[in-house]
């Protein structure tokens, strides 16, 4: 008797489990969304909604922009996305962490640059803040050429 009660206990914790996972990977993934969205739309509000005030934010180049910068530069048009479109996204939850990782394809109008076209290989890092999803780092790299 004791030992189908354990088994019970277990089949359901394991079902809890899992759902809590399908639910948190939905979360980030719209998470990743809006901050897509926000950073098309440049939205001051929005995009420090999403993110935490410790994100660092790693450029292909190698700038490393820290929260601030990152909501200035979108806000200014200092980095003007025109259109971001993101393939191949895959949600890894461990914990209270989330690792996102996606294809990233972008129009640009930067302030005093021709417009432009960037594709880029990126990671995301999401941490749980009470029920919400928040930003602590990305970063960018090039995508790799094939042979």
């Amino acid at each position: 008797m004791i030992k189908k009660i354990i088994f019970a206990f277990s089949f359901l914790m394991v079902i809890s489990i899992s759902a809590q996972k399908k639910d948190d990977t939905q979360a980030v993934t719209e998470a990743a969304e809006k901050l897509r969205l926000a950073m098309v739309n440049g939205e001051k509000t929005e995009l420090e909604s999403l993110i935490l005030p410790e994100l660092t934010y790693g450029h292909s180049g190698g700038h490393v922009d820290d929260a601030k910068e990152f909501v200035e530069k979108l806000v200014s048009k200092k980095s003007d996305f025109v259109t971001i479109d993101i393939t191949n996204q895959k949600v890894q939850i461990v914990g209270n962490t989330a690792i996102v990782r996606h294809h990233f394809y972008a129009t640009t109008a930067d302030l005093g640059k021709e417009p432009g076209d960037v594709t880029l290989d990126i990671l995301l890092v999401w941490t749980k803040v009470k029920n919400d999803w928040k930003l602590l780092a990305r970063q960018a790299v090039k995508v790799e050429k094939k042979k």
